[in-house]
C-alpha cells in the first residue's frame, strides 16, 4: 500500500516515540531520491545490519548504524546523508527512517535496484511514492 494519510496514522505511535526520544541519534538517513530506486550498493559496504529494506525504499536504523559512513558514496541516488546534512526538506525523513527500521526486514545483500529506477533517479516529491 501506498504510505499515504492512513498508514501514516498507522505508523504515528512509533512516530511519536522517535520524535520525541531524547537519547535517538542517527548518524545515517536514507532519504527520498531513494524511493523508486532502492539502490542496495550501500548495504553491500555496510559492517553492521542497519538497512532495512520496503518494498520501493530502504530505511537505516539508528540503534544499528555506527556512523562509518561507508554506505554515502556508495549511494548511486546520493539520498544518504549524516543526520546533520539533511537537507531541510528532508528532515521528516530522519523520524521516517527510525520508524520504518522498526517494522521492516534486515536488508544485508546487495539486490537489484527497481527496473524503473533509473527513471525516478533525481525526481523531486515522491513520499506519496513511498510503499509501506
Amino acid at each position: 500500500m501506498s504510505l499515504g494519510n492512513s498508514c501514516l496514522s498507522s505508523l504515528a505511535p512509533l512516530i511519536k516515540f522517535f520524535s520525541n526520544h531524547p537519547k535517538r541519534k542517527m548518524a545515517y538517513v536514507v532519504t527520498e531520491n531513494c524511493i523508486k530506486c532502492k539502490f542496495t550498493d550501500c548495504v553491500e559496504v555496510c559492517p553492521v545490519d542497519c538497512f532495512h529494506e520496503g518494498a520501493n525504499f530502504l530505511a537505516i536504523d539508528p540503534d544499528e548504524c555506527i556512523d562509518c559512513a561507508l554506505c554515502v558514496p556508495e549511494c548511486p541516488a546520493e539520498a544518504i546523508f549524516a543526520e546533520d546534512d539533511v537537507p531541510d526538506g528532508q528532515r521528516k525523513f530522519i523520524v521516517l527512517n527510525a520508524t520504518l527500521a522498526k517494522v521492516w526486514p534486515v536488508i544485508a545483500v546487495r539486490r537489484e535496484p527497481l527496473a524503473d529506477a533509473d527513471q525516478w533517479n533525481g525526481t523531486p516529491d515522491k513520499l506519496d511514492q513511498l510503499v509501506h
